[in-house]
């Protein structure tokens, strides 16, 4: 397998990296190095079979001139703005990288006939769910410039795998978690202003429900759709931890000892209540199940920021939450 990983510099992507470079022939990494990017995120892959080339996916010359180079045979494709507040105040760049972005990928696939794609995506697609679960055949319904953008590449690349016959796969993911995640996110913020003393800014009442699932969990499961998943089809690959926002940020508190205060803030427009998926299709056809529980992998995350003092990002940095 010759594998090309966009994004992999992020909190996923190097994720994925780092659980699978020893089962791969040649793996190259395209990353933007955004914000969100941190090649500190894999400073303990030295593989002579890894490389890194910093580039936007959109640069189709350069995804043509990779091709050429290493001769690719398999795409993960992470890279992705997905930040929903971000997507709020400036929608554009959400386009430009998870719409073109894909479409770029998606025409290097249709040019190299035999190379299979897998576009990693999110819950977020389906909107908001009061009860019950979500499944593959769940119409969409999203609610932020963000999960539109991830919707309008699901709806993309299905199309193209219509169309052209190419082999593509797509998966949905619950909130993942863990070591290297940009701390705008829920749970790396909660602990860096933790750590820090400071008060833990919780959007309305701090009842919407989210479904968190470990990243080595899920890096697990995406390397199992590129083994065994059928082209075309859809995977929603759950955690099965449902936790309310406010619950969470408590165990936090408890788990670091901390005596920093919640203090509830203005909720954001469009603001999701619940996302919940039922999952049983990665378990039934795949055999994939997840390996840790949230308390274990919130024990894990904890001691990675606390440890792992210069990965710590200053939390003042970001203001509010975000429950993406």
């Amino acid at each position: 397998m010759k594998l090309l990983v966009t994004g992999g510099a992020g909190f996923m992507g190097s994720s994925f990296i780092r659980n699978v470079i020893d089962r791969v022939d040649l793996l190259v990494n395209l990353d933007a190095l955004t914000y969100a990017g941190n090649l500190d995120n894999l400073k303990e892959v030295r593989a002579s079979h890894y490389h890194f080339v910093e580039g936007d996916i959109c640069d189709e010359p350069l995804l043509a001139r990779l091709q050429v180079e290493y001769g690719f045979t398999h795409i993960v494709h992470f890279a992705a703005e997905t930040h929903v507040d971000r997507s709020i105040t400036g929608p554009k760049r959400f386009l430009e990288t998870n719409v073109m972005g894909t479409y770029a990928l998606l025409e290097l696939v249709r040019a190299n006939p035999g190379m299979k794609m897998h576009l990693i995506s999110t819950d977020e697609v389906y909107g908001s769910v009061d009860e019950g679960f979500f499944t593959e055949e769940t119409p969409y319904a999203p609610s932020s410039p963000y999960s539109a953008s991830k919707a309008a590449a699901d709806h993309l690349t299905l199309a193209y795998a219509k169309t052209y016959g190419i082999d593509v796969t797509i998966s949905h993911a619950s909130n993942n978690y863990g070591p290297c995640q940009y701390p705008e996110k829920l749970i790396p913020l909660m602990i860096s202003k933790c750590a820090a003393g400071e008060p833990l800014p919780v959007y309305g009442d701090g009842t919407n429900v989210r479904d968190w699932l470990y990243v080595d969990d899920h890096s697990e499961a995406v390397w199992r759709i590129l083994e065994r998943g059928v082209s075309g089809e859809v995977y929603d690959i759950s955690g099965r931890e449902e936790v309310r926002n406010i619950d969470l940020v408590r165990e936090i508190i408890r788990l670091m000892g901390s005596n920093s205060e919640i203090v509830f803030v203005k909720d954001r427009p469009g603001h999701d209540f619940r996302y919940a998926m039922r999952g049983e299709k990665m378990e039934k056809e795949l055999g994939w199940k997840r390996r840790y529980s949230l308390q274990l992998g919130l024990e894990r995350t904890i001691d990675w920021y606390v440890n792992e003092k210069n990965c710590l990002r200053d939390s003042r940095s970001t203001s509010v939450n975000a429950f993406s």
